[in-house]
């Protein structure tokens, strides 16, 4: 979707997450509106509109929608506020002591011993004290039209119990409601605080470089080519180059790693990484829009546009729930007495329990709460996953592919032996360096990996001539030696005796004076962490893992074999990825999934093509950013088992708190239509358990790092 048609809106006094499903799907019907995703857990409104719409007018309509379903809910553009100037919800000292009048005259009409009359004046007193509120926003929503909510059902319920002479009893139930649903909004208002600090990496200023002096300004006040300063203890607040300066950086915000990472001059440095301990001059590559932290904020917070079929089931579920249990009560009420000739009053305190339990707000709080908190605890790791259906979907995964370069081997060669011969009499050190002098203006992958793996100065000067051969080697004359270094090709060519060395690896040969001194083996390193992950996957019940490579057939075999997979499939172009995959999908069972794991740069195509993309390395990687449904930041291919950890601790929780809900509320239901139950357990169906599910689904956002 076109970003210059994306508008995002903080949202104020929403309280209701019922309300908050009606309100997105209002706005959703807007003519002009392309999506409209509204996240209870973080109170943000994000629209995407279709081109040459009126912006303002869309926005008017959209509050007016939001205020008519819930009184004084209201957006504010993200634009005009800053990220701390959002307050929680909870009861201010005002309504609070008028709530803490209310408890003391409650208590009165308990303890003391009155005439009828005023024992009543004491106890609608307290109602009114402990619930007006309640009452009076459910008067304004009936008048809105909007009949089937918390406050409606509470203040029927209520009403009703002051109607059969329970007074005692409705004051109590409107307390306990009141204040349950206090500490509902703590738990979710803590929840959200949580989420947020897990997500705290956006910088608040940057110190931009004027002459010989900074000035703090916004991050997106800077433009591309500009020189900022980071200070020790400051977020890095743009992506750039490193210009001056040596640092320590933590990357753990973008990565989940805790180990600091080396920052020298010329080396790209990350927004979101916090500078350690001294000082950096960056020249910025990016606008803060484009900026890696920018990105990832902007996938995680909007990652609940795309809902898991959970989230899409409990929202149905919520709209038909809340109505059938209300003219469930209803017949309750009259129904029994008219057929059987029983008490109206028993019968119509069993009905007002119906309606006490009817409110779904222990899922529909819950349940987005816990895949949000799902998707934060992810990006706590280094893994960032664009929507909670992905997040749900790992679950069901059946097949892992994946791709060999760059995404189980490192994707870059390495000096992996050195051999010299008995007969040259030199040691690995001395035939790595002639390897060195004999590559020393090479720029081909083989010869800086040989380069790197001598990692010392040669003094150039000393070469009086270098002749390179293409496509077999180069000779060198340095000081007094002639060196040959270069393939079997290059040894033929000069004339030099050789044993040609058969392996899975690049051999590259080296000749000093023409007397062959030995080879060198060069290949493309598994990561560490490379088998470990494949052996994890099996235990957790991945039946399929497969390795597709481009690769010659005895090179894949060799690291498939060393990894413990057996179905490889070598020698294929990235066109054939495509196909292999597409058959791979098309032979799934419907209810499974095939995750594709690749490096995010070339594999595009068959990222898009699988269940499940996952990008691997995708620190900085503009395309993994945009081409898979999962981004691991770093290069560990481990960092997917984790991601199935999270997923499968989220659905556990999510459907704890499922089971538990309507395990309750189902129960309490049968006991009130029984004559077992009384209001008090009524609303600790509702407020009591929205309370409990409510913690529970902050458990997601605290599981530990794998491994």
């Amino acid at each position: 979707m076109d970003k210059n048609n994306k508008k995002e809106f903080r949202i104020e006094g929403l309280n209701c997450a019922n309300c908050a499903a009606k309100i997105e799907k209002g706005i959703q019907d807007i003519d002009g509106v392309s999506v409209a995703t509204l996240n209870f857990s973080s109170q943000t409104l994000t629209l995407h509109l279709q081109d040459g719409q009126d912006t303002a007018k869309i926005f008017k309509e959209a509050s007016s929608l939001a205020d008519h379903i819930e009184a004084g809910v209201a957006f504010v553009d993200k634009e005009d506020v800053g990220e701390g100037d959002h307050v929680d919800r909870l009861l201010n000292p005002g309504e609070l002591a008028i709530l803490g009048l209310g408890v003391i005259v409650f208590a009165t009409a308990i303890i003391g011993s009155f005439q009828p009359y005023i024992e009543f004046g004491l106890y609608f007193s307290a109602y009114l004290l402990i619930g007006g509120e309640v009452l009076l926003r459910a008067g304004k929503n009936i008048v809105r039209g909007q009949v089937f909510d918390e406050n409606f059902l509470m203040s029927i319920a209520t009403i009703g119990a002051f109607a059969i002479g329970e007074y005692a009893e409705g004051v109590a139930v409107m307390l306990f409601y009141q204040v349950g649903e206090l500490f509902q909004d703590l738990a979710v208002n803590r929840s959200r605080r949580s989420i947020k600090e897990l997500l705290d990496i956006k910088p608040e200023y940057a110190n931009l470089i004027e002459g010989s002096q900074s000035r703090r300004v916004k991050p997106d006040e800077v433009t591309v080519g500009s020189r900022i300063l980071v200070k020790p203890g400051e977020k890095v607040p743009l992506d750039g180059v490193v210009v001056e300066g040596t640092s320590m950086v933590d990357t753990m915000a973008l990565t989940g790693e805790s180990l600091p990472r080396d920052i020298q001059e010329g080396d790209v440095i990350l927004s979101g990484f916090i500078n350690q301990n001294s000082l950096l001059t960056v020249e910025v590559t990016k606008a803060y829009a484009d900026s890696t932290v920018a990105k990832i904020l902007d996938l995680v917070e909007n990652a609940s546009s795309k809902k898991a079929p959970t989230e899409n089931f409990i929202t149905t579920f919520a709209k038909y729930y809340t109505p059938v249990v209300v003219f469930s009560a209803l017949a309750l009420a009259f129904i029994p007495p008219l057929i059987t000739g029983g008490n109206f009053y028993d019968w119509i305190y069993r009905a007002l329990i119906f309606l006490v339990v009817s409110c779904p707000c222990a899922l529909v709080i819950s349940i987005p709460l816990g895949f949000f908190g799902g998707i934060g605890g992810a990006s706590r790791h280094g893994i960032l996953i664009k929507g909670s259906n992905y997040l749900e979907a790992l679950n069901k995964v059946e097949t892992v592919v994946f791709d060999k370069t760059g995404t189980l081997t490192h994707g870059f060669f390495e000096v992996t032996h050195r051999i010299p011969t008995a007969e040259a009499n030199l040691s690995e050190d001395d035939l790595l360096r002639y390897a060195a002098i004999g590559e020393i203006h090479s720029n081909h992958p083989i010869g800086l990996s040989i380069l790197k793996a001598y990692g010392e100065p040669l003094d150039e000067s000393q070469i009086t001539h270098y002749e390179d051969f293409a496509g077999k080697g180069a000779k060198v004359h340095y000081a007094d030696d002639v060196i040959i270094v270069g393939n079997s090709k290059m040894m033929h060519a000069m004339a030099i005796e050789f044993e040609e060395v058969h392996s899975l690896g690049t051999v590259v040969y080296i000749a000093v004076n023409n007397q062959y001194c030995g080879y060198l083996e060069i290949q493309d390193t598994v990561k560490k962490d490379s088998a470990s992950t494949i052996k994890a996957l099996g235990k957790l019940g991945i039946r399929h893992i497969i390795m597709l490579t481009g690769d010659r057939k005895e090179v894949g075999q060799a690291v498939g074999n060393s990894l413990g997979i057996t179905d490889i499939r070598s020698e294929l172009l990235p066109a054939d990825k495509v196909t292999e995959l597409e058959a791979i999908v098309d032979a799934k069972e419907p209810s499974k999934r095939v995750i594709f794991v690749g490096d995010g740069v070339n594999d595009a195509p068959v990222l898009a093509r699988a269940d499940i993309g996952v990008a691997m390395g995708g620190l900085g990687s503009d395309v993994a950013i945009e081409a898979a449904d999962i981004v691991l930041m770093t290069d560990e291919p481990s960092k997917l088992v984790t991601a199935i950890h999270v997923a499968k601790r989220t659905k556990r929780i999510v459907w704890q708190n499922i089971i538990f809900a309507l395990g309750v509320k189902g129960i309490v239901l049968l006991m009130g239509a029984a004559g077992i139950a009384t209001m008090w357990e009524a609303v600790f169906a509702d407020v009591g358990v929205a309370f409990i599910a409510v913690i529970n689904a902050m458990r997601v956002m605290n599981m530990k790092k794998e491994g």
